[in-house]
């Protein structure tokens, strides 16, 4: 979510700093629908132009058009064959909806009966279905993965814009020194609508492919973008939009088109799906293709529209590509699409891309201003089965060259395979000055402050603010104050600190860290090698963990039930992380803590009755390794925390601690912990986030060295946590546990009227958890460990699991508001604790497309 909130701060930002007095055209937009005039069945294909200009657009399967520009023309001309043109009368520099009958040309109504009714589409004897069999069967002949080996040079540019630019938001007043920025308005970008370029970014690199085995490389000669220093992480802001704008492969059974799982159009089981009509024969270069449209059986599923260009041989190849997605699909911020895709013949006859555009208008509503964001990667330079050497291969799969950061201009226009225009040459000097306008850095700090959580002085920035204040039953009211330096304090090293207080507890806790990095970059910046020294004196909440949020964040201060169980921690830490390339990682580090129990806690044993806790004493001395392997891996660095992008890859963590008395532990132990993610995309079904995790100890320690399952009290569905779980009510010393939790993104709420308009989705998932408490490490067995927690009245709170698994489910909807999740929570099992519910209702706040 941070990712794309990053984006959405620059955007409001500009909207907001941007009150310049200029006189700028409104744009003329027609919308409407052709029908015949006499059956009043919609008239798909019908071309729609401004009179007496190029502008125009074409109806699409429903009839329905939109048709946007700035011409003085004052009417449109409407012409589709079988029927006679028209031509109506406009208001210019408007909006307006305008329904168009085209009469038949070849009926005399007065002569002739005829009944018009739609044939019924079908698969059986139908040459379109039969041409696309064809081409499916033919998909591994003609993609690039067929050559032997592939290089070239690629040059990939993304940029984003203002759009649907209103008159009234261009003609303020205030900020009259500041009407250079609207010098760079394009008109060219999005049919007929007036954008303003905000953000560009450049990459030329160079790739090279092997088959078998399969191997591949780029190397990232140049790289330029538009950087908005302090406010966004740059190599997050580049991943982020990669993941948005990833690579379009036709030749896939799915494809991957902004975070959404779409089928293919010449999938295997497309014809299942899609329906297509031969539209025509053209030539293309003296050569023939033959024209496809295609569009969805079911006009709410995630597939696409548009049209096949097909050769005309038996290669069976896709040409070009024209596509869209379908208005009526539960797709949120999204008003228009347009994919282009340009296909060249190479010597062995398979096809490889040699352009590819993504153009896609963001937005709220249809009327409403937006972002236009638009992808072109140009390949060029092809060398076709030229044996590429396995030294350039081997390695990171991509590498950036040390000075790709800072080509000059000349650079630019040299090795650039298209001029920039002059609104995209504008982009670099006005962002520049952007940044200049005090308007502009004022109203930064403030959406950074809410929304990343810090505030920016310079070398040192303070928060997180969402921490200043929390409760909970023992500490009370709690207030925190806290910052770290930044990189202009130093690329090399990094201090962080705080300071807490509790207003029932009556104690302070702090924290104090130094990290140095062994890279020439920051510690924010990847791969990361550093090592990190760190002193916290700091309260817990046995068996909550959380992801992505601090514990002492104020949204989780609100608990259920009860929630008295505490334990105060004065903890070193000596860690070193290195990181890799290939997101392989691990982590080496030393952890000594010192813990007392607080609230109904207490680290009392069969020979040791309660006494105050805080006299009770457990010494935690332990070497760790963490391991983490996610191949492919994107994600965004925020202020706090890496936001990782899903992909179609396991991302597979292990863990193992070693205490030992001969390091000052209380106990001897190992502890190993394995778990592996993975998300599957099952078609049209939406996806499946699917995570195992196993454990097991081996040696003989008391409960605060067990594993304390995750529990969650709060009113948050969180999705690691069991939402029905008490806090410290399950230990075990070797458990297996299973999340599956599954997003139906709308496929079964958009085949119902009344909830279709309302895009919502559907979701549900279920937890497992195995686990057993070997008698060793039982205090019934074994009286000298400490003894399960008990309640006031003496009813123990803490249990192991016996024969049965722990089990939940839920049924949900998100996308409420666009935002929101909300899931009906049920518990199936171990009912008979005390203080437990069987059934919630949890609530979690979520951006998607």
């Amino acid at each position: 979510m941070k990712q794309y909130l990053n984006i959405i701060i620059i955007l409001i930002t500009i909207f907001l700093s941007f009150n310049v007095n200029g006189q700028v055209s409104s744009p003329t937009i027609v919308k409407g629908f052709v029908i015949d005039s006499h059956s009043e069945e919609p008239l798909p294909y019908a071309t729609i132009v401004f009179e007496n200009t190029n502008t125009g657009t074409t109806s699409n399967e429903e009839g329905f058009f939109i048709l946007t520009g700035i011409q003085k023309s004052s009417k449109i001309h409407i012409s589709s064959m079988g029927y006679e043109d028209t031509t109506i009368n406009i208001i210019v520099g408007e909006r307006q909806t305008i329904n168009i009958k085209l009469m038949p040309k070849t009926i005399l109504l007065e002569e002739a009966n005829l009944s018009f009714k739609r044939s019924r589409y079908k698969n059986k004897d139908n040459p379109a279905v039969e041409l696309i069999k064809k081409v499916i069967e033919n998909k591994d002949n003609n993609r690039k993965e067929n050559m032997d080996f592939l290089s070239y040079e690629k040059y990939d540019k993304t940029q984003f814009a203002l759009s649907n630019l209103s008159e009234r938001f261009m003609n303020r007043k205030s900020l009259k020194k500041f009407a250079f920025i609207f010098e760079n308005i394009d008109t060219t970008k999005l049919e007929g609508a007036l954008i303003l370029p905000i953000y560009i970014k450049e990459t030329l690199s160079d790739f090279y492919s092997q088959k078998s085995p399969e191997k591949t490389k780029e190397i990232i000669k140049a790289d330029k973008m538009v950087s908005f220093d302090g406010y966004l992480n740059n190599q997050g802001m580049s991943q982020y939009l990669n993941y948005m704008y990833q690579d379009i492969d036709i030749y896939d059974n799915t494809v991957t088109f902004v975070t959404n799982i779409f089928l293919s159009p010449i999938a295997n089981t497309a014809t299942t799906f899609y329906k297509y009509f031969i539209l025509d024969t053209i030539s293309i270069a003296e050569a023939s293709y033959i024209k496809v449209f295609f569009s969805p059986r079911n006009k709410t599923d995630m597939l696409f529209n548009g049209y096949l260009y097909i050769t005309a041989d038996s290669n069976y190849a896709i040409k070009k590509l024209e596509m869209s997605v379908n208005e009526n699909i539960n797709l949120n911020w999204v008003k228009d699409v347009s994919i282009i895709q340009e296909f060249e013949k190479a010597q062995n006859n398979s096809w490889f891309l040699k352009f590819d555009e993504i153009s896609i208008d963001f937005g709220l509503s249809e009327n409403s201003m937006g972002i236009f964001g638009q992808r072109s990667v140009y390949y060029n330079k092809f060398k076709i089965n030229e044996v590429i050497s396995d030294t350039l291969l081997n390695g990171a799969k991509v590498i950036q060259l040390e000075d790709a950061d800072n080509r000059n201009s000349d650079f630019w226009e040299v090795n650039r395979p298209v001029v920039l225009s002059k609104s995209e040459k504008g982009i670099y000097a006005i962002t520049d000055s952007i940044q200049e306008i005090p308007a502009f850095k004022r109203t930064m700090d403030v959406f950074m402050l809410l929304f990343a959580g810090y505030k920016d002085f310079g070398k040192f920035e303070i928060g997180p603010i969402n921490t200043f204040y929390s409760y909970n039953s023992i500490e009370g009211p709690r207030l925190r104050f806290g910052g770290r330096t930044t990189p202009q304090f130093s690329e090399k090293i990094n201090f962080e600190t705080y300071l807490a207080y509790g207003l029932f507890d009556n104690k302070f806790k702090n924290y104090l860290s130094t990290t140095y990095s062994f890279t020439g970059n920051n510690i924010y910046h990847f791969p990361v090698k550093s090592i990190k020294l760190s002193y916290q004196n700091e309260t817990q909440i046995p068996g909550q963990e959380l992801q992505f949020i601090q514990e002492d964040n104020i949204l989780l201060s609100i608990k259920r039930g009860v929630n008295d169980k505490l334990l105060y921690n004065k903890t070193i830490k000596l860690e070193s992380l290195n990181e890799f390339e290939n997101h392989f990682s691990y982590t080496l580090g030393y952890n000594y803590t010192k813990q007392t129990p607080a609230g109904s806690l207490y680290f009392n044993t069969d020979s040791n009755p309660p006494v105050n806790n805080d006299e009770q004493l457990l010494i935690i001395s332990e070497l760790y390794m963490n391991l983490r392997f996610a191949p492919h891996e994107k994600f965004y660095q925020g202020k706090q925390y890496r936001t990782p992008m899903p992909n179609r890859f396991p991302i597979i963590s292990l863990n193992y601690t070693v205490g030992s008395t001969s390091l000052g532990n209380n106990y001897n132990y190992q502890n190993l912990k394995l778990n592996i993610y993975k998300r599957f995309y099952p078609g049209i079904l939406g996806y499946t986030d699917v995570v195992w995790e196993g454990g097991v100890i081996f040696g003989k320690v008391s409960y605060p060295l067990l594993y304390m399952h995750r529990a969650n009290q709060t009113y948050a569905y969180q999705l690691a946590s069991y939402n029905l779980m008490n806090f410290l009510e399950f230990v075990s010393d070797n458990y297996t546990s299973l999340n599956i939790d599954h997003h139906f993104y709308g496929f079964i709420f958009n085949k119902i009227p009344v909830l279709k308009k309302l895009k919502l989705r559907e979701v549900a998932s279920v937890k497992i958890l195995y686990g057993t408490l070997s008698k060793d490490n039982n205090p019934e067995y074994s009286p000298d460990l400490f003894k399960f927690p008990v309640d006031y009245l003496g009813n123990k709170t803490t249990f192991f699991l016996e024969k049965d698994p722990y089990i939940e489910g839920s049924v949900g909807v998100e996308n409420i508001f666009k935002f929101f999740r909300v899931d009906l929570v049920k518990r199936f099992t171990y009912l008979d604790n005390p203080n437990v519910s069987d059934i919630g209702i949890r609530v979690r706040f979520r951006f998607d497309f």
